[in-house]
């Protein structure tokens, strides 16, 4: 499989370009400088604006899969996705968008997403709107085949050890009251999803 990854330089972006090379999969890495990569057997890296849309259809055609691991604040949601599509009508076929959420548009409570909480950090909250808004844009989509996983409420680096639980709108929680995964597992997650479809144009979320 083609998997282009958007944000390949980050945190995320970077386990989720170890974890889709690992299992054999070609990768274009995509960021400001994504030269700075390591370079390894099946990694292609191209620097990228996604400030220009032209740009980035041009670097998504011929990939099966497009991971989008963009911080959401400043960052336009219709430049993606309208990238993704022109890239697949292009093609005759329909390239799939996968998003890095986030955790704040899931339920902490019933009816009530853990951003619109009194105790959530300020510091977050202008990412974790961007979040939901770019959510929002995807449910409105009537023709992109998108997948929004959002993490637990803490997602840092860890141990990879491929035993979490799959979730859809609530925040998972474990036995301690804690909700986790870190960003190997959370890699594991995403690119099980791209390469069998499980949560097509809808959200999901994984934690311990």
């Amino acid at each position: 499989m083609k998997i282009a990854i958007l944000g390949a330089t980050g945190n995320v972006g970077t386990r989720l370009t170890d974890e889709a090379l690992q299992r054999g999969h070609l990768v274009t890495a995509l960021a400001r400088s994504a030269e700075s990569l390591p370079a390894r057997a099946g990694l292609t890296t191209k620097n990228i604006d996604v400030n220009q849309p032209a740009a980035l259809a041009q670097a998504f055609a011929g990939h099966d899969v497009v991971i989008s691991s963009l911080k959401f604040l400043n960052n336009d949601p219709r430049r993606i996705i309208d990238a993704v599509k022109a890239t697949g009508q292009a093609a005759g076929n329909s390239t799939r968008l996968l998003v890095v959420g986030g955790a704040g548009s899931l339920f902490g409570t019933p009816g009530v997403q853990i951003v619109d909480t009194p105790d959530f950090p300020a510091a977050y909250k202008s990412e974790a709107l961007a979040g939901r808004e770019f959510l929002n844009t995807l449910k409105g989509e009537a023709e992109l085949d998108w997948t929004f996983l959002s993490p637990s409420a803490l997602l840092l680096p860890g141990e990879r050890t491929g035993k979490f639980r799959l979730g859809q709108d609530d925040l998972l929680i474990d036995a301690t009251g804690k909700s986790s995964i870190s960003i190997e597992d959370y890699a594991i997650a995403m690119i099980d999803e791209a390469e069998t479809p499980r949560h097509t144009r809808k959200r999901f979320t994984v934690g311990y």
